[in-house]
């Protein structure tokens, strides 16, 4: 369960910010406000988290914050060589952020003990690491600053491998590669419980969905019905395998093709933390006679134009070709969504809404919502400009943040709970009018088309004009 998350120097944070997952003491007027929230040991902890904010604003920026994290925990020991750049981006507008590392630190909970892991790095190397454990207390397992290591004898660690870390590896993901048990659990979840996706790309996440419905029926029916729910007139689902042998295309090609996928899956098997990540072997399958590239397909009711009815036979349809974007996402979603149901899974998404109808957003969100279609407590963060959800007090307060750069360009992420707020106040109306901020400044857009028009219209009279003397 994820409790805090922060980051500063990063992208367009500056200073340090915390997304908390923590319940505000607040009275909320939402009937099933309650019910958003669970009990995990001594927190109490929100199933949802929504992020409002401009364009620019940053909002982006968390969900990626978070991947750089996971990404960087989970492969800065294996993938990294000596000499490698990390691959951070700290803040560009301040000067003096150049020479302070990024920060990125999460809290989180795991078989019932909380850590608080977090990490410091510049362009080249790791400055600081930390992880502290808390059962009754919170005791200290390890403290690093730069390649110095002042490690705890409850960890367990084996003789040299604080030598043995890089200056651009973290030591944590180091002593998992060692089999050091409460570090590989650590990164176990980091793994298989945390992840994110992004609302506007979701070819990178379909393919996962697409291999769970070819690999589980069961999985295939829940889609299907969600399908048929969603009221976009889809029945059923499928996957069809066709030869590459069969594509027109010249042959040259079809080998170098044939190749990389092969290639690409033995990376895949190599490195399966990116699971939910669309992969080679999610859209072709390689057989010794030939390769085949998968395609989804659609089935819709036929009529015969007299009835209502729909006559036996359905029309198939390609997905890509012949479906809408909208309607492309929300199955693309399915799969990422009903896993983090099923196993209790943190989710960011950034621009969540992005392509869907409103009433669709609120239905994934209310999946997420309920304790009974998340019976294990997943918790859902994502970022949005649907500003109906605070209409229809579908979130609590505390479960509402924004994102707002102030004049020196840096992001700064607040909590709707933090304002002095009624709770019958229009949440919609107030986002609307800029009283929690967190929007754009919009005035002069109208006006200065307006005036280039009249300043055209003024100029092709005046050649009208002169053209008559």
């Amino acid at each position: 369960m994820l409790i805090e998350f922060s980051v500063g120097n990063y992208r367009s944070f500056n200073e340090i910010q915390t997304l908390d997952m923590r319940t505000a003491p607040l009275r909320e007027r939402i009937p099933e406000g309650e019910q958003h929230t669970f009990q995990a040991g001594k927190y109490k902890l929100l199933r949802c988290s929504a992020v409002y904010g401009a364009n620019a604003s940053g909002k982006s920026n968390l969900v990626r914050a978070l991947l750089f994290m996971r990404q960087f925990v989970l492969t800065s020991a294996t993938k990294l060589q000596i000499g490698d750049a990390t691959g951070v981006e700290r803040f560009k507008l301040d000067t003096a952020a150049r020479t302070r590392p990024a920060y990125f630190q999460i809290v989180f909970l795991l078989n019932g003990i909380t850590y608080r892991y977090g990490f410091e790095l510049d362009e080249e190397r790791v400055r600081a690491e930390w992880l502290y454990r808390t059962r009754q207390r919170e005791s200290r397992l390890f403290v690093r600053e730069e390649q110095e290591f002042d490690v705890s004898g409850t960890l367990k660690v084996r003789k040299g491998v604080p030598e043995m870390t890089r200056p651009n590896a973290l030591f944590l993901s180091v002593l998992a590669q060692f089999n050091n048990a409460e570090a590989a659990s650590i990164l176990g979840w980091f793994r298989k419980k945390l992840h994110g996706i992004s609302g506007l790309n979701d070819k990178l996440y379909g393919g996962y969905t697409i291999r769970r419905i070819e690999n589980d029926a069961v999985f295939r029916k829940r889609v299907r019905t969600l399908l048929r729910l969603a009221d976009i007139g889809i029945n059923d689902i499928g996957v069809e395998s066709i030869p590459l042998s069969q594509v027109d295309m010249p042959s040259e090609m079809r080998d170098i093709l044939q190749n990389l996928v092969e290639v690409a899956n033995k990376e895949v098997e190599k490195h399966p933390q990116e699971h939910l990540l669309t992969a080679p072997q999610d859209l072709f399958q390689t057989t010794p006679k030939d390769t085949f590239f998968k395609s989804v397909t659609t089935r819709h009711s036929v009529f015969d134009g007299k009835s209502t009815q729909p006559i036996e036979e359905d029309e198939t349809f390609n997905l890509e070709e012949h479906e809408s974007d909208g309607t492309q996402k929300f199955f693309y979603l399915l799969g990422p969504w009903l896993d983090s149901l099923d196993e209790g899974n943190v989710l960011f998404v950034d621009e969540m809404d992005a392509r869907l109808h409103p009433l669709l957003t609120r239905e994934l969100v209310r999946m997420f919502l309920s304790p009974q279609s998340n019976p294990h407590n997943a918790q859902l963060i994502f970022t949005t400009h649907d500003a109906g959800l605070l209409g229809e007090r579908i979130l609590r307060r505390d479960e509402v943040w924004f994102t707002e750069k102030n004049r020196f360009g840096a992001t700064e992420l607040y909590s709707l709970a933090d304002m002095r707020e009624r709770n019958d106040a229009s949440f919609y109306k107030n986002y609307l009018l800029g009283l929690y901020g967190a929007v754009p400044h919009l005035g002069g857009l109208r006006p200065f088309v307006e005036q280039e028009m009249q300043d055209a219209q003024n100029a092709e009279t005046e050649r009208a004009q002169e053209t008559t003397r």
